[in-house]
């Protein structure tokens, strides 16, 4: 059986206006390595609007970008450095566009006191669809019948004997 082999991506850079049109470059480059040509828009232009969104609001520019594939769902993370940056005023509308575009997002902050958002896309390698659980398909090989031990009537009555026996010894003693 062949497993998948998940796919990571990690890119630590400073942001500023002509850094954020490299890093959409960058992302789309390793998105369409991965087979995932149908999810460069949506993961692209999220990730430009959060950078976008930290050149202009947050004071420290060191931002850390992440991708993790698992062949059914990729996950991109934007974390920024800046203890000042608040997602729920200085990101709405971040915040609005990734809710609208994407199949999953949230904002936590990380053990450095630094807010990190992230987005999910769900896909297959080429193509989307949705999370449904397959019915499972016959098996057309015949298995092998797994030999028991038979165990004689009466080894599997005596437990039951002796339970009936105790219950009445009790019941005499009240």
């Amino acid at each position: 059986m062949k497993t998948a082999v998940p796919c990571y991506y990690h890119l630590d850079v400073e942001v500023s206006p002509e850094r954020v049109g490299q890093v959409r470059r960058i992302l789309a480059a390793h998105l369409r390595f991965w087979n995932l040509e149908n999810l460069v828009e949506p993961v692209c232009s999220g990730a430009e609007m959060l950078l976008r969104a930290i050149d202009e609001h947050a004071s420290d520019k060191n931002t850390s970008i992440e991708m993790w594939w698992n062949h059914q769902h990729l996950i991109t993370a934007v974390g920024g450095n800046d203890h000042a940056l608040r997602p729920d005023q200085d990101l709405r509308t971040c915040l609005q566009h990734l809710a609208a575009t994407s199949d999953g997002w949230g904002c936590c902050a990380a053990d450095t006191g630094a807010k990190v958002i992230w987005f999910s896309q769900r896909a297959r390698a080429g193509e989307r669809v949705p999370l449904v659980a397959t019915a499972p398909e016959p098996i057309t090989q015949e298995g092998l019948e797994v030999p028991r031990e038979i165990m004689p009537v009466a080894r599997l009555a005596r437990p039951a004997e002796r339970a009936s026996t105790t219950y009445g010894v009790l019941e005499e003693a009240r």
